[in-house]
């Protein structure tokens, strides 16, 4: 047989074998082709099951609890991408994967929740695994929203040490 003809059926030879050895890898190991789990928005409702204290208290004494209807209040004479530019506050996780969408689409991520602190939480819901969620809770989370202008604008300021729950 000729060398070059023996190359060709050498490289053909190592190509099908390594073509099935991936395909093999693949299917003996779905791990390899699922695609990594996303961590969704899910609203503080879920929160209550396993945090019932914490929740209570938090509808009961934070005002981001209810802070869709200051969105309500101030609706009027707004213009569409102003009333847009306080969902990003005002809602949960508005312009991130999973994140609030419309309140007809997305009505239990409207207002402000759990998960504005403690970060989305479905994989922390599915699994009860504390390492999906944001444990500690820093000032930087708060000052995501709570910027200098804000806080003079509206007169409030982080209320991370008061303890919502």
């Amino acid at each position: 047989m000729n060398k070059k003809i023996q190359n060709i059926y050498v490289r053909t030879w190592w190509f099908a074998l390594c073509l099935c050895l991936l395909v093999f890898l693949v299917f003996s190991f779905p791990s390899f082709a699922e695609e990594k789990k996303e961590n969704r928005y899910m609203g503080s409702d879920s929160c209550k099951s396993c945090h019932e204290a914490q929740y209570i208290s938090f509808m009961r004494h934070a005002r981001k609890s209810r802070s869709f209807k200051s969105i309500q209040k101030m609706k009027k004479g707004l213009t569409e991408d102003e009333i847009q530019g306080c969902y990003a506050c005002h809602t949960l996780g508005y312009g991130k994967p999973g994140g609030f969408i419309s309140p007809e689409k997305t009505p239990e991520l409207k207002n402000a929740g759990c998960e504005v602190c403690h970060g989305p939480g479905s994989i922390h819901i599915e699994t009860e695994d504390s390492a999906y969620i944001i444990r500690n809770v820093t000032i930087d989370i708060c000052q995501e929203c709570h910027i200098e202008e804000r806080v003079q604008a509206f007169r409030y300021k982080p209320i991370i040490y008061a303890g919502s729950h």
